[in-house]
C-alpha cells in the first residue's frame, strides 16, 4: 500500500472546553496506481483527511504510513521534502503565484528541489505540452481562464514526478466542459504515467469515474464502493 491510515483521529483545540474531533478513527488504504475518490458533503472531514494524507497536518492519534514511511515519527524537514518530491497537490483555488508566468509557476517545485535552471525550464515546457498549455507559457495567471489555471496547476503538481497526486475539488470552480477536460488529464496521468490519484470531491458523477469510492460523513468512513 502506498497510503495506509490506521485509526486516524484528528482533534482541534485539544484540552479546551471547545475541543473538536473532526476525524473519528479513520481506516483507509490506497494501492500504488489506484485512482480513488473520497466523497462527502461539506463539513464531512474531506479536507482535513486530505491534509493528513498530504502530510500538511499530523493526526492527533493513529498511524499513517506513506510509501512505508511512518509519517507520525518523521521530522518536519523530512515531511517537507516528502511533500515536494512524492506528492503533487491540485487545489480548487489553483494557488498560482500571481505575478509569475505560467511556466515559472510550473518550475517552482523544481527550484525548491534544487534542480538546475536549464533542466527546470526544459521539464516545465514538457509539462505545459502535456496539459496542452504550451501556447500560454508566458501568460500570467490573471490572463488565464479558470480551466487554463487548473491545467497549469496540474503541470506544477507533476513537476518533480511525484508518485501521488492529491486533488481537492479540482473541478469545483469550473464549468462542466472545462471540468471534463481536467478529469481527462487526470485519467491520462493515472493510466499512462501510473500515478496514484486521490480525488476529493462532493460530486458523485466525478467519483463514479474512479476505480474506488470512499464515502466519508461526519468524520467517519461509511462505505467503500468498487467501480468497474
Amino acid at each position: 500500500m502506498i497510503i495506509e491510515l490506521k485509526d486516524i483521529v484528528k482533534k482541534f483545540y485539544i484540552g479546551r472546553p471547545n475541543e473538536l474531533e473532526i476525524l473519528h478513527g479513520i481506516n483507509m488504504s490506497v494501492s500504488e496506481g489506484e485512482f480513488v475518490s473520497v466523497v462527502g458533503p461539506s463539513g464531512s472531514g474531506k479536507s482535513t483527511l486530505m491534509n493528513i494524507i498530504g502530510a500538511l497536518d499530523r493526526p492527533t492519534s493513529g498511524e499513517y504510513y506513506l510509501d512505508g514511511i511512518d509519517v507520525q515519527a518523521a521530522p518536519d524537514d523530512y515531511l517537507s521534502d516528502i511533500r515536494n518530491r512524492k506528492i503533487g497537490f491540485v487545489f480548487q483555488t489553483y494557488n498560482l503565484i500571481a505575478k509569475t508566468s505560467a511556466l515559472k509557476n510550473v518550475e517552482l517545485p523544481m527550484l525548491y528541489a534544487g534542480m538546475s535552471a536549464g533542466k527546470r525550464k526544459e521539464r516545465a515546457h514538457e509539462l505545459m505540452e502535456l496539459v496542452e498549455m504550451a501556447d500560454r507559457s508566458s501568460h500570467l495567471p490573471e490572463e488565464l481562464s479558470g480551466g487554463q489555471k487548473q491545467r497549469v496547476a496540474i503541470a506544477r503538481a507533476m513537476a518533480n514526478d511525484p508518485a501521488i497526486i492529491l486533488a481537492d475539488e479540482p473541478t469545483g470552480a469550473l464549468d462542466t466542459k472545462t471540468g471534463r477536460l481536467v478529469m481527462d488529464i487526470f485519467h491520462r496521468l493515472n493510466k499512462d504515467r501510473k500515478k496514484t490519484i486521490v480525488l476529493i470531491t462532493h460530486s458523485p458523477e466525478l467519483a463514479s469515474e474512479t476505480d474506488r469510492i470512499i464515502n466519508i460523513r461526519d468524520g467517519f468512513i461509511i462505505e467503500h464502493d468498487g467501480v468497474v
